[in-house]
């Protein structure tokens, strides 16, 4: 029988550790939820709002809009224009991706020896980098007009044959473009992939030397499957860059001479905010998507293969 002189009560017994990690994980949504909100009002919402106008006949500016289903995706195949910067957005990815990670995996290759100026060549290289893109556009601009610097180089230096109207000419243009694009990222490229060279052991590379095998022979079996990571992620970057580019192209040509250096996003601008079809831009956007998005998950899944 208990009496007044028994002790009292400490407290409740010690919550469970199955309990205490419930208590844990609902603190942490409550910090998320703030971050989470914001994002979907600022990303998530206008996102679906923008694919929703894709399919409504909408000019951007008039409360009307009547829903018209896939027609205006019908129209894009079917258009010359919306075609062309297609083809010419597929080039520039294409095109970019490969290139400017084969110069920029030579350049880290370089870089990465023990030349003395090995430091310096890698904040030249790196140097465009930190230009924005705007920028890098106009001068661009200025270096390859007709009476530009490059056209004056070649002249006296006996080159003159092969001057161009580099931004003027519909079949050189667009290389025009690319070529400026890649100058411009190559040190990137070469960042990340330095960063993966120097965490490769130097016991391994030499371990392979002793064994007999030549620079080539080190390179493929030894030093390339271990740079994986880096080309996954500068193959993804230059990719989704590639299809995305806009800045360089809407400066240097503005999408001429005749559209024949629009790409899907320069298209997309120019249909939204110049000529009133809003609905049809926001068909394009959510074609560039769908490329980003199919692209991005193909790539990733090869060299998630790869790598496994």
């Amino acid at each position: 029988m208990a009496t007044s002189t028994d002790p009292a009560p400490t407290g409740a017994p010690a919550p469970g550790p199955r309990r205490r990690y419930r208590s844990y994980a609902q603190s942490v949504w409550w910090f998320v939820l703030p971050a989470a909100a914001l994002y979907a009002f600022a990303v998530i919402v206008p996102a679906v709002q923008g694919s929703l106008f894709a399919f409504t006949d909408w000019d951007g500016v008039s409360s009307v809009k009547h829903w018209v289903g896939l027609r205006q995706f019908r129209s894009i195949f079917d258009d010359t224009n919306s075609l062309t910067a297609i083809k010419n957005t597929l080039l520039i990815a294409v095109t970019v991706t490969v290139v400017q990670n084969a110069i920029g995996l030579l350049i880290a290759l370089g870089v990465n020896s023990q030349i003395k100026s090995r430091n310096f060549l890698r904040v030249l290289f790196f140097a465009p980098v930190v230009i924005t893109s705007i920028a890098v556009g106009f001068l661009w601009q200025n270096l390859l007009a007709p009476e530009g610097a490059l056209n004056q180089v070649l002249k006296n230096i006996g080159l003159g044959g092969m001057r161009q109207n580099w931004l003027g000419d519909p079949k050189v243009a667009i290389w025009a473009i690319i070529a400026v694009v890649i100058w411009q990222f190559v040190g990137y490229s070469m960042v990340i992939f330095l960063a993966g060279l120097q965490g490769i052991p130097d016991e391994v590379i030499e371990a392979a030397a002793i064994d007999g095998a030549g620079p080539v022979r080190r390179f493929w079996y030894i030093v390339r499957p271990m740079l994986a990571p880096a080309f996954t992620i500068n193959l993804m970057l230059s990719l989704i860059g590639g299809f995305k580019l806009f800045d360089q192209v809407f400066v240097m040509t503005q999408g001429g001479p005749g559209g024949a250096t629009d790409t899907i996003s320069t298209l997309i601008y120019k249909d939204a905010f110049q000529l009133g079809r809003f609905s049809n831009g926001a068909a394009l956007a959510v074609v560039l998507t769908l490329f980003v998005a199919a692209a991005s998950a193909f790539q990733y899944r090869m060299i998630s293969k790869n790598e496994g």
